[in-house]
């Protein structure tokens, strides 16, 4: 829904507005009998009005207050509950445009932060704890959820940041442009190393199992980049990589229908052991200075084809 122009100044138009509450921290807590679960969200929401009053004519009487909008997080919560990042942003923007008149646009973007229970014991015989959690910040997981007062469903994105990665072989760059700007050598082995952001947008289905989705797509990810774990798999160069992912994505979740990924080098070079020599001989151990800048970074977006009946 448009906004109002009728209070729009003949010189300047208000082209977009927002307001919101930010960094809303929530922790929920499960308790099902001694079996304890947990999640932790950092949420922001974002509301536009269908009226420029409050900008323009210092006018606050449609305003939904931003402490208002903090208390809704926390009530929606105790009321309903939270089973995804997904699930809770689509409960809370639903409930914005549903509850609100004046409400053309809600917004509701979350990043959780990771907790994963305690666990004892070798890798294959390890037992859970029922209520102690260790933070394991893997990664990060991200959703936005934009619903306009029109829209029968949310456009729902959703992602994964700081998903730092490296493997000691099987990548290599080779044969590319050889100019006179040109001093990188081919590397037929060397350390790959990333932090991948990677975002995915949903195709609309009030029945996806988010979570599930989110797990395949963070598999995905490790398994093309490192492979089987015995043999692992060749990188030919960090492009080709984001495509055979991004493709293994789409082929297997069929509720994506576009994903993007970037992925900056993250350079590990040898350390010169040539004027030590003397003193320092053994082959099978080598040391690397990691470097922080400059680095390249590659990005590529991968969409499904739209027939054309």
């Amino acid at each position: 829904m448009p906004i109002n122009n009728q209070m729009q100044d003949s010189k300047f138009v208000i082209d977009k507005t927002n307001y919101g509450k930010t960094g809303v921290k929530i922790l929920h807590l499960v308790r099902n009998g001694l079996v304890h679960t947990v999640k932790e969200y950092e949420v922001t929401t974002l509301l536009t009005l269908d009226t420029l009053k409050d900008f323009m004519q210092a006018d606050n009487s449609d305003i939904i207050a931003t402490d208002s909008q903090k208390n809704t997080v926390y009530i929606l919560a105790k009321k309903y509950g939270i089973k995804s990042p997904e699930d809770f942003g689509i409960l809370l923007s639903s409930h914005f445009i549903t509850k609100y008149a004046h409400v053309t646009k809600a917004v509701v973007n979350i990043q959780e932060v990771m907790w994963n229970r305690v666990s004892y014991g070798d890798h294959a015989n390890s037992k859970l704890h029922n209520h102690a959690f260790i933070h394991t910040p893997i990664c990060t997981r991200i959703t936005n959820v934009v619903l306009n007062r029109e829209d029968k469903y949310p456009s729902i994105s959703s992602g994964i940041k700081d998903l730092r990665v490296l493997k000691t072989t099987q990548s290599s760059f080779m044969n590319f442009v050889n100019d006179e700007y040109r001093s990188l050598p081919d590397a037929d082995d060397r350390i790959f190393s990333t932090i991948v952001d990677c975002s995915w947008i949903y195709s609309p289905n009030p029945n996806v199992d988010f979570c599930k989705v989110f797990d395949s797509v963070k598999n995905s990810i490790i398994f093309n980049f490192a492979g089987d774990l015995e043999k692992g798999i060749a990188s030919a160069s960090v492009q080709n990589t984001i495509y055979i992912t991004e493709k293994d994505v789409l082929e297997k979740i069929k509720d994506i229908k576009s994903i993007e990924m970037t992925l900056p080098n993250k350079h590990y070079i040898n350390f010169n052991f040539a004027p030590f020599k003397s003193i320092v001989y053994d082959d099978e151990q080598t040391v690397f200075i990691p470097l922080d800048k400059p680095s390249g970074v590659i990005y590529a977006k991968l969409d499904r084809k739209i027939s054309k009946l």
